[in-house]
């Protein structure tokens, strides 16, 4: 997690003022970490807005380095000569609201000077577009060209479309749907409880703790859970069958042995908790259960209706967390209707992340139309 001291990288950092949230509590002097490529126009009209997922931050692109502990999550896609073309395009990439990577998140200081842990509000999506917003006038960016969002960037970007239409040009919406269905609120809220039930989650507060313990095997159950939602069954299938891991025999009296796809996840979980916060884990994920476009709009054909940027939706054809029916339900909905792009892909939800080519060439065309 990152604090304040810790080494910047390429970040930025724009403070955007109180937040009021839309179920209630305030956040005081709310920071947004960011990151820019590219050169902003004198008409200031090739600004992209990319939307990172769940776990990831603002470094959509770059090296791993001091103050960056992974390189950047879409690296094949964000760059010159990219589908994100950073010689054309001023790119900006914001840490989310209620994130552990510089944006004020649970880990963040309150205004006493002690860690939000316990006092954190419920935030919504709305809330995280609201902060988005701010940093938008902080650049002085009055429109986007363009903004594109997968997963927990998709729920962003369709709040961005609905909320501020006059502020959006075009949107790329990939792997996501207008509302969040039963089985995503059940796996989310497990994932959610496996860290509430850790002993040492102590109610959120648990930054001041003398031995740094916190609840990262919690986190780690939770992510593990989540990860077998992110890739398809047959990828894991053809990856993993039920062979053991090498040189590990699970097929024995003493259970030492792990299986190949239990290394896996093991893996997973370990390197997560060596950059996360199991809270923002918390708070995220919360929001995410309460996406709904058509929450106090009329329902989410209403909500659709309100839209004038030009969308390209995008679904995956593997991906069973955010399956193909949640977005051929808003190209439906959509006035009028649209096509529906498809990345072919048997990883699952992930394919955004490993399939360069085929997301990168959608998105190209997208930003051209």
């Amino acid at each position: 997690m990152w604090r304040p001291g810790d080494p910047p990288g390429r970040r930025s950092f724009a403070a955007v003022g109180a937040l009021a949230c839309e179920l209630g509590g305030r956040l005081d002097d709310v920071t947004v970490a960011y990151e820019t490529w590219g050169t902003l126009s004198p008409e200031g009209d090739n600004a992209v807005l990319v939307l990172h997922g769940f776990t990831a931050d603002s470094h959509a692109a770059g090296e791993r380095e001091p103050g960056h502990p992974e390189s950047g999550w879409w690296e094949d896609v964000v760059g010159p000569g990219r589908g994100i073309d950073t010689n054309r395009w001023f790119v900006v990439c914001p840490n989310v609201l209620g994130g552990c990577q510089g944006t004020t998140g649970p880990g963040a200081f309150a205004p006493d000077g002690r860690p939000w842990g316990s006092r954190w509000p419920v935030i919504t999506i709305r809330d995280m577009v609201e902060a988005e917003r701010r940093l938008a006038d902080v650049l002085g960016v009055a429109c986007w060209h363009a903004m594109v969002g997968p997963s927990l960037g998709g729920m962003r970007g369709l709040e961005w479309v609905i909320g501020a239409p006059e502020r959006v040009s075009r949107a790329i919406i990939m792997g996501v749907g207008a509302y969040a269905t039963a089985e995503q609120i059940g796996t989310q809220t497990v994932q959610m409880q496996a860290i509430r039930f850790d002993p040492n989650w102590r109610d959120g507060d648990y930054y001041d703790v003398g031995d740094g313990s916190g609840p990262v095997t919690g986190m780690g159950v939770a992510r593990r859970v989540g990860h077998l939602t992110y890739r398809s069954e047959l990828e894991l299938h053809e990856r993993f069958a039920n062979r053991p891991q090498y040189g590990e025999l699970p097929l024995s009296a003493d259970r030492t042995g792990r299986y190949g796809v239990t290394s896996y996840l093991d893996y997973a979980a370990t390197r997560l908790s060596r950059r996360f916060d199991p809270n923002s884990y918390l708070a995220i994920n919360e929001a995410m259960n309460h996406h709904d476009i058509g929450r106090g709009r009329g329902g989410i054909a209403a909500a659709m209706g309100r839209i004038t940027a030009d969308l390209t939706i995008v679904g995956l054809d593997g991906d069973r967390l955010y399956p193909l029916r949640l977005q051929h339900e808003l190209v439906e909905l959509a006035r009028p209707p649209l096509d529906l792009h498809i990345v072919h892909s048997i990883i699952g939800h992930d394919a955004f992340l490993t399939e360069h080519d085929q997301v990168g060439a959608i998105i190209a065309k997208a930003l051209e139309q």
